[in-house]
């Protein structure tokens, strides 16, 4: 099965399949300390995140959607990602079985609106192309992602403790009424 990955233009980024040529890009981020603070897990080795790297062209491939390179339109530079996955995290039916939202920036990229505009960007696509309800996990201490959440339409599910970390779980039945 062959799936390519559609390109999402906003106003100041591009969302776009991560490529080979993305990959160190995609490593510096993922080694930064202060973009995985609320990710619940370490900095990534160049082979974790390799590993990473292909699992998500493996996800498009398989699920039809996946997470997208957000790139900086002025710079062409990749910021960060966005998008959609599965995974078994054994949360329960209210969540396991349904796609994950997820998103992060590198740290010059943050108090631009960047993650909004692209996390908008992702949804409206996703919602057009596979309606449904979503998820999303966000670390209880990280205040801007749940911001971010709460303007996509997530709402409270219930709290989850793993590895120790307080995080709260989030679902989204459709795409916010639009005022």
């Amino acid at each position: 099965m062959i799936r390519s990955v559609p390109m999402i233009n906003t106003a100041r980024l591009t969302l776009s399949g991560m490529r080979p040529e993305d990959f160190d890009r995609y490593a510096e981020i993922w080694a930064d300390p202060d973009v995985i603070r609320y990710t619940g897990g370490q900095p990534r080795s160049r082979g974790e995140a390799w590993t990473a790297f292909l699992r998500n062209a493996g996800h498009w491939q398989m699920t039809g959607f996946g997470q997208w390179a957000v790139i900086e339109q002025k710079t062409r530079r990749m910021i960060g990602q966005a998008g959609f996955f599965f995974t078994d995290r054994a949360l329960g039916e209210d969540f396991d079985v349904f796609p994950e939202v997820g998103w992060l920036l590198a740290p010059e990229a943050r108090g631009k609106g960047y993650g909004y505009e692209a996390a908008q960007a992702a949804h409206d696509w996703f919602d057009r192309v596979i309606p449904g309800p979503l998820v999303a996990m966000i670390d209880a201490d990280n205040p801007v992602s749940h911001h971010l959440a709460g303007r996509l339409g997530y709402a409270p599910l219930r709290d989850a403790v793993i590895h120790e970390k307080s995080f709260s779980l989030l679902c989204r039945k459709g795409p916010p009424a639009r005022i």
